[in-house]
This record gives structure tokens, sequence and C-alpha cells, in this order.
């Protein structure tokens, strides 16, 4: 078996690969390159210096993992390697100490302004009243998103006496409390905390989680920090609110593009930056290093890979049967994630016809999959869903009938928490997948891209209107469906339309008499 590392590695993670492979180190090269190189490799070990686009993958013959030394995998075409049959994997808690200790690191920094004032030491000054600062203790700490990396923030603020505050709606309030975080939105923390840091992934739900709306009703004594991902805090936005004295300061560790060349918050004297070195730690490389050569001594020896990010090979003659089915009930599992619009207790899951008889336990665990990506991204694979559903105390039900509806094989899945539930069904109609109900309404959807859905009172004057709010909004309208109820009864209707739709348009929509509800979902 062979093995090209091609970024920078530990010597511990070399170290154990050499004991059972043939390693090669060969850093630095291009596209071309590395698509000549790859084609009788059996592994690949990277960082965040290589790119591995579809052309480097297509290019592959032997290639049986590729193995990320850190988180983000945004430098792999996972889809590809998808389609080719390799695994993906990386290495999620290797770096976790290092970036939750970074963070205290910045937010002592912008508390005590310590690079502005060691930078003016350097320069022969001595401006002891340039640079006041402030204590942390007795200040509010609000941390959004409470995964491993955000407890492990507030572990450290909280023996630095500091009040946490917390958002993550994956996380339930009983478990907040044993953790001394008191639960808040977004707006509250905004508008109560001294501090604020950010450790979500980046999603299309997290994406600028601090805008402009959030900036204005913070404290002008405020300071944010950023160590998990450029794109969570709106750096137009961030930029404006230091400019104008809206907040006080601002650390950052990582940025929309990395270096943040011509970015007007070069501009903002009251913002310290980091070039993305919350991982940068001698332990933490060694972590890293030593779970990504784990994971290809397991998978090039016949085992598997527990942080997989994409779907482990299986039996071509399972796979053609259960892919499209793995495909349509995560699909389902985020639609109804986004439907019901909060968090949930419960996700209940039936297989009904020829479905029923099969080994459906790699199609339920895409549904949790899909339920939770939402929330934590990248780090939730196929592996790690169902003990990630479990620690967050999500029961899981699954049924069978060999019964099913019209067609020959359905799954119905269905999402509730405190009364409030959301129920999806799907089925495959030839190689295509479809939306066939949604909270009992009968469909007929081929789930992509942006979708409008919307509860209203089946009666004239209510559709036209709604429309109308899209039309005048140059929001295109590419198909639709609307149910059947009796004049007077709920209905749903279903717009697909080709641009995503602002929230500002969506309540527009809502203001429309007999509109009860209307939802976006992205796909």
């Amino acid at each position: 078996m062979k093995v090209l590392v091609s970024d920078p590695l530990s010597e511990e993670g070399l170290a154990m690969l050499q004991k059972h492979f043939d390693v090669d180190v060969i850093t630095g090269l291009s596209e071309s390159e590395l698509s000549v190189k790859i084609v009788n490799y059996d592994a690949l070990v990277i960082r965040s210096g290589t790119q591995v686009t579809r052309k480097v993958i297509e290019a592959t013959r032997n290639l049986k993992i590729i193995g990320r030394a850190g988180v983000g995998v945004d430098n792999v075409d996972v889809e590809a390697a998808t389609e080719k049959g390799i695994i993906v994997t990386n290495a999620p808690e290797g770096n976790m100490l290092s970036a939750a200790e970074h963070t205290i690191a910045m937010m002592m920094s912008i508390a005590r302004n310590i690079p502005q004032a060691n930078a003016s030491m350097k320069a022969g000054k001595w401006e002891r009243k340039n640079f006041m600062g402030v204590e942390v203790n007795g200040k509010i700490l609000g941390i959004i998103g409470l995964g491993r990396i955000g407890a492990e923030v507030a572990k450290r603020a909280q023996g630095l006496n500091m009040t946490i505050m917390g958002y993550d709606p994956y996380i339930s309030k009983e478990k907040a409390q044993e953790h001394g975080i008191k639960l808040a939105t977004v707006k509250e923390i905004a508008e109560n905390a001294d501090f604020i840091t950010v450790h979500t992934p980046l999603t299309k739900e997290t994406r600028n989680i601090l805008d402009t709306e959030e900036f204005n009703v913070m404290k002008r004594t405020a300071r944010v920090i950023n160590c998990a991902r450029g794109g969570i805090i709106n750096e137009d936005a961030l930029a404006e609110a230091l400019k104008s004295g809206r907040i006080t300061g601002a650390a950052l560790d990582v940025f929309v593009n990395e270096p943040p060349k011509g970015s007007p918050l070069l501009e903002c004297d009251n913002l310290i930056m980091t070039p993305h070195l919350g991982a940068s730690t001698e332990e933490a490389q060694v972590n890293v290093a030593i779970t990504i050569a784990e994971e290809v001594i397991s998978v090039l020896t016949g085992g598997t890979a527990k942080n997989a990010i994409n779907i482990p090979s299986v039996k071509p003659e399972v796979m053609r049967v259960l892919a499209p089915y793995i495909d349509l009930a995560e699909t389902m599992a985020d639609v109804c994630a986004q439907l019901l619009d909060a968090s949930y207790e419960k996700v209940e899951i039936s297989y009904n016809g020829e479905i029923a008889e099969k080994d459906t336990r790699p199609i339920t665990v895409a549904a949790l999959k899909g339920m939770l990506q939402n929330a934590l991204g990248s780090r939730v694979n196929y592996v790690n869903a169902p003990a990630l559903a479990k620690s967050r105390k999500i029961e899981v039900i699954e049924s069978k009938s060999k019964t099913s509806g019209e067609r020959a094989s359905e799954i119905q899945i269905k999402l509730s928490n405190n009364g409030e539930s959301v129920s999806v069904v799907g089925t495959m109609i030839g190689d295509e997948p479809r939306i066939i109900g949604i909270d009992g309404e009968r469909v007929d959807i081929v789930p992509s891209g942006y979708m409008i859905v919307a509860k209203h009172i089946n009666r004239p004057n209510v559709i036209g209107p709604c429309c109308m709010v899209l039309g005048k909004n140059n929001i295109n309208i590419s198909g639709m469906q609307v149910g059947r109820a009796a004049i007077g009864g709920v209905t749903i209707m279903t717009l697909n339309v080709d641009s995503e739709v602002s929230p500002e348009i969506l309540e527009e929509m809502r203001s429309v008499d007999g509109i009860l509800t209307a939802k976006l979902v992205k796909l």
C-alpha cells in the first residue's frame, strides 16, 4: 500500500504510517502535478494547503481514502470522492483545546489592547493612557454554538468568573444548566453580552448570524470574537460597526477570504487579527496527525473510518438498492428540520412497502444526518449522526410495514417537539427522488434548489396576491403545487423558485390575508 502526504505532517503521524505503508511526502503540488502523481496511491493525507479537486479525484486509480489532518474539508470535492467510492475523513477533535485556548487569548487581548500596546512600545512610544482596558471578571460572555469547542470556552471563561449566555438550538435547557450556561437567543446575546464569541460550523443557517441587525442592538462596549469559520460574522457589517464606534472592538482568526486582501477590516484599528492560528499549536498538530494516521491505517487494513465525512464504500449490489433511498431520506429529513424551524425531541422514520424488507439502517443514519446537518454542518457524518442525536436526547423511532400507498416503496419522516410536528413522505419514481406528502397533504415535488412551503386557507384571492409578492421582487416561480381541501379549510402550497428569498419578502408573503405560514427550504 502506498500513501502520499502532500502537506506538512507531524513526525508522530508520519512514523505511524511508515510502520505499515510505503509513504512519500511531496508538498507544494499543483492541481496538474497532483493529478499525475496520485494515480498509484492508495491514500492521500492532506492539511489545508492541498486542493483535492474533481480533476485530481478522477485521475485516481487505487485511492481508497483522503485524510484531512484538521476539521474543515472545504479543499476536498467530497461529492466527486463519494461518486468514486473514496472515503473522506477528518480529525474533528484534535485541535479542540487549541481553538478554545486561542479564543480565550483573543478575548484577553481585546480586553487589554495587548497587540496595539505591543506595537506602540516597539515603535519607541510609552502611551499608557491610550490603551486603557477592561476586566473580564464579572462580565457576560455570549457563546453562539455550544459544541465541543464552545463548551471548552465556557469552562475556561467560568474560571475567569464570567457569566455565560449561550445559543444552540440543539442543546436542551437542562444540559446547558448543568454546565452553568443560560440559554438565550442570538438577539438576547447581542443585547446583553459584553463579549460574544461564535463556535458554530459555517452552514446556510449560521452564515452572517451576526449581521447589521445584531450589531445595532449591542452595547457600545461590546467586543466580538471569531475563531471558528469566516462568514459566520458578516465582515462588512462588522467593519462598519467598528469604524462607527457602534461596538468597541473585535478579534478575528478566520476570514471569508484568506488572506483577507483588500478587506475593509484591515482599516480598523480596534480589530486584532491572526492568520488562522486556532489549530496552530504543537500539540494540536500532533493530535490531528495521529488521528488521521489511525484512520488511514484502519481503512487500508480492512477496517472503518470513524470520522468519515461521506458514505463509506459498501458492496456494489447493496449500494445499487440502497443508494437512491439514502439520498432521498437525507433530503427529506433536511426539509423536515427546516420546516419545523425549531429544535426537536423525536424523529419517527417509517418504511412502507418493498423498502421495508431491506436492511434500512444506512437509510436511517442518512435521515439523522440530514436532520442534524443544518445545525452542525460538516461535523455531522454518516458515522457520528446516531451518536450526535443520542447526545442531544433525540428519540429515534423506526417502524416497518410491507403495505405501502400508491408507490412500491415509501418513506415517512416526522419530527416532533412540544406538541408541534412536521412530516414528509417520499418515494423514488424511476431514478428521481420525489416528495409526495407534507403534513398529510398530497404533493409531488422534485426536491432541489429553493422551495417555499406555505400553509393557507383554501379560498379565492390568496394564491394570486402571494405570488405577486414574489413577482414584484423579481423572484421567478419555476413550479407550483397547491393542495386540495374544502373551501375555507387549510391546505399547503409549494412554490419552486429560482433564487433565494429574503426574510423580508417571506414576511410580506405572510401578511397576505389567508396565508398562515410561509417558510423557505434551501437544498
